[in-house]
């Protein structure tokens, strides 16, 4: 049996969730070890770092766990009332008030720990961000790789996992908030009036500079916040 190919993003909610078909249908029983990123990869036809964060959002729901130096497992073929079936019934509010907590912490983390290859991949996804203006579904995705890199320039794994969680719910939501700011005229001047404060956050990292990249992360989630609020 073979996936057949994602048709568009977000990849990660689809891989996690055609994964999570598999496992209920019983292609891998509990007890099974998953193939690895490179073969599940391949059938879904995504790259390695999307099977990655899919196979978080599983452990996340309970379904499978990683295993040092052993690869990952089938745990349960079912999930249970988990984050991500919570996060699914949150309201975009909730979500953003929750992102504000992780993200905060993330961003100082990621100033203190981050290497270069993490600011490599932070410029990309900048990058791929302001590409991405005109298109608003491409662009959210943008915007959460890129702020999926923040957290995972951190390196801390309880962050990412939980990150990885919360990716898969967050699209809704901020689909919700491009459209509350077209409501108010906030895109009206700028295509992309976040783009500076993201620049700011990448700039801060790269500095190393912890308290900057906290402030920097808070004031533009409570920007959004207060968006959703009104």
């Amino acid at each position: 049996m073979t996936f057949g190919p994602l048709r568009r993003n977000p990849l990660v909610g689809q891989a996690a969730e055609r994964l999570r078909d598999q496992i209920a249908a019983g292609r891998w029983p509990i007890g099974t070890k998953l193939p690895g990123e490179v073969a599940l990869g391949r059938e879904l036809g995504i790259g390695r770092s999307t099977v990655r964060e899919a196979i978080r959002a599983l452990a996340g729901a309970g379904l499978v766990e990683s295993r040092q130096g052993s690869g990952v497992f089938v745990i349960a073929t079912e999930p249970t009332e988990d984050l991500t079936a919570r996060l699914r019934r949150a309201s975009a509010v909730e979500v953003y008030e929750v992102r504000n907590l992780i993200e905060v912490r993330a961003a100082m983390l990621a100033a203190e720990r981050r290497t270069d290859e993490d600011l490599a991949v932070l410029d990309a996804r900048l990058l791929a961000r302001a590409a991405a203006l005109g298109d608003d579904e491409a662009y959210i995705d943008a915007d959460i790789a890129f702020h999926a890199a923040i957290v995972a320039a951190a390196h801390n794994e309880v962050l990412t996992d939980l990150f990885a969680v919360f990716q898969v719910t967050m699209r809704p939501g901020l689909l919700d908030l491009l459209a509350a700011m077209d409501a108010k005229h906030l895109r009206a001047t700028a295509a992309d009036p976040g783009a500076d404060a993201h620049a700011a956050m990448v700039a801060a990292i790269r500095a190393g500079d912890a308290a900057t990249a906290g402030r920097v992360t808070e004031t533009e989630l409570a920007l959004s916040l207060q968006i959703l609020h009104d």
